[in-house]
């Protein structure tokens, strides 16, 4: 997970903190030590946010929001989807623009 996380810092359209969430909550029950380290590491403030009250920051979520709108309209542009397919993409997007935009700021 932290290779995938380190991955996403780099590549566009892959996301970053959601593996470093998924690799701090690994470490937590097998290496106190290793968590440590990625909680105090460049990418921790996030992580202690999420961990600490479910909170996403501001332009994270503006961010999230944008990627999601963007891939939307780039999937919609470049496939052409029947309406069945774009109405359950464009649902599903609005369910995870939903959940990120109801997290408490920290």
């Amino acid at each position: 997970m932290v290779a995938l996380g380190i991955i996403g810092a780099f590549l566009p359209l892959m996301p970053t903190t959601i593996f470093l969430i998924i690799a701090a909550w690994c470490f937590a029950r097998s290496s106190p030590r290793l968590e440590a380290k990625l909680i105090n590491s460049r990418f921790g403030a996030p992580l202690r946010d999420w961990r600490d009250s479910g909170a996403i920051s501001h332009s994270s979520k503006l961010l999230a929001v944008f990627g999601m709108a963007s891939g939307y309209a780039i999937f919609f542009a470049t496939s052409h989807p029947s309406p069945i397919p774009a109405v359950a993409v464009g649902l599903a997007l609005l369910a995870c623009a939903a959940f990120v935009l109801s997290r408490p700021r920290p």
